[in-house]
């Protein structure tokens, strides 16, 4: 679906749940840039800082980059792209007194700041919220870290793969030790970053109500690590309810059989029963009598004796193809799909309905294809802004909103502060 953005100008009316919120987004890489991201979806004005001439460390984390209109290489990495829709680029140097004080005066107009510095850098160059809340009661000041705040890892710079090791995702991801590439695996992509930063907008939009109804901000502090912890979910609970500490299985799942990938005579998929009455289903479906069988009954039957169901079922599945068994299963209501690569996931019809490709205009490449904000909203229906920003793009139409006189903004210029 290609759309056409909304003006970049300031003064052009903006749409969504968040039109009347402004965001500092002085956040980089994915976990800050993410819940940014989010937020400008959802209407608000997003201004990210960057650092003059570097901007974002994830502009340089390419190939691929995006083409410009004669098949060139951009600067612009894919990645970028993937995390900063809708947002106005700012270049600043905060390391410096006068873009400190720049800092400060954006901070005054916002009602949401995101940073993922160390903690309490920002602190050092007056940054921090203690000094901001001072001059904006009602600033929502959200800091994402690695490890948060407190305890004795605070100063511990924290990257998504370490996180998913130390955090225990890895301990359950991956085939079981003695099979065949078995051992520990990370997720494919960045989970514990995207999950902090969905976490981290829902606390700031939490914080949004509250400042609402109270007037006060607050400041909220987010950490990979807690929102790796927490994102465990059910396997948490396996732990503390069983007292073992869960192991890797592969692509089975710990409280619930069949629900794994199998083999059919032409490639895989997966079958994800949830209840004795789809199992039932299933097994009359295939020509088979597994859910009379008392080791099957019910689905703790079917826990205990996996080891004893799943080959009997495994050579049943072998015997048609991957379609034939979607096309017997899914009408009956049978969880199952295919494995699809990336292609075919933007290729499939589900997906192509809910509209989860979209094209924005971009300044160099004419469009750019980005994945739609999965949220769909009746009353204020989500907007894109724009695509995601060259560096700098918008330092000069943010300042000059802000207050600062064209020969400030000059000044900074020929000084480097921006």
């Amino acid at each position: 679906m290609t759309l056409e953005s909304s003006s970049s100008n300031s003064s052009s009316p903006r749409a969504g749940a968040l039109s009347h919120i402004r965001v500092l987004d002085m956040s980089r890489v994915l976990a800050g840039p993410w819940c940014g991201q989010i937020l400008a979806d959802l209407g608000a004005e997003v201004i990210k800082i960057e650092r003059p001439r570097v901007g974002d460390d994830t502009r340089s984390w390419g190939p691929p980059y995006l083409k410009d209109r004669d098949g060139n290489d951009t600067r612009e990495s894919a990645y970028f792209l993937g995390a900063n829709r809708g947002k106005k680029s700012v270049t600043l140097d905060i390391s410096k007194p006068e873009g400190q004080e720049v800092a400060r005066r954006l901070a005054a107009r916002a009602d949401v700041l995101i940073e993922n510095y160390k903690a309490g850098d920002l602190a050092r160059y007056n940054l921090g919220y203690e000094q901001l809340q001072a001059i904006n009661p009602g600033l929502i000041y959200c800091s994402i870290t690695g490890f948060g705040q407190t305890g004795p890892m605070r100063q511990v710079a924290g990257y998504d793969f370490i996180i998913q090791a130390m955090g225990g995702l890895m301990s359950i991801t991956g085939e079981k030790d003695d099979a065949p590439g078995g051992g520990p695996q990370k997720v494919g992509v960045a989970v514990a970053d995207i999950t902090t930063g969905m976490y981290s907008t829902v606390a700031i939009l939490a914080a949004i109500v509250h400042r609402s109804l109270t007037g006060q901000g607050q400041y909220i502090d987010m950490a990979l690590l807690d929102s790796q912890v927490a994102m465990i979910a059910n396997m948490n609970m396996n732990y503390l309810i069983g007292g073992k500490a869960p192991k890797r299985m592969g692509n089975a799942h710990a409280n619930i059989v069949p629900y794994q990938v199998f083999d059919a005579s032409d490639g895989q998929f997966v079958v994800a029963v949830g209840n004795d009455g789809q199992f039932a289903k299933l097994c009359e479906a295939a020509g088979q009598a597994f859910h009379r069988d008392p080791r099957f009954l019910r689905n703790d039957d079917r826990v205990r004796n996996r080891d004893v169901l799943i080959p009997l079922l495994a050579a049943v599945l072998k015997q048609r193809t991957v379609s034939e068994w979607i096309s017997l299963f899914e009408p009956l209501g049978i969880p199952v799909g295919g494995i699809n690569n990336l292609a075919q996931v933007f290729d499939h019809a589900q997906v192509r309905s809910r509209d989860m490709r979209i094209d924005l205009p971009h300044p160099q490449a004419g469009t750019v294809p980005m994945v739609a904000n999965p949220i769909k909203m009746s009353g204020t229906p989500l907007s894109y802004q724009s695509a995601p920003p060259l560096l700098g793009q918008h330092t000069q139409e943010v300042l000059a909103d802000a207050g600062l006189t064209a020969a400030e903004i000059e000044q900074l210029q020929a000084s480097g502060i921006v």
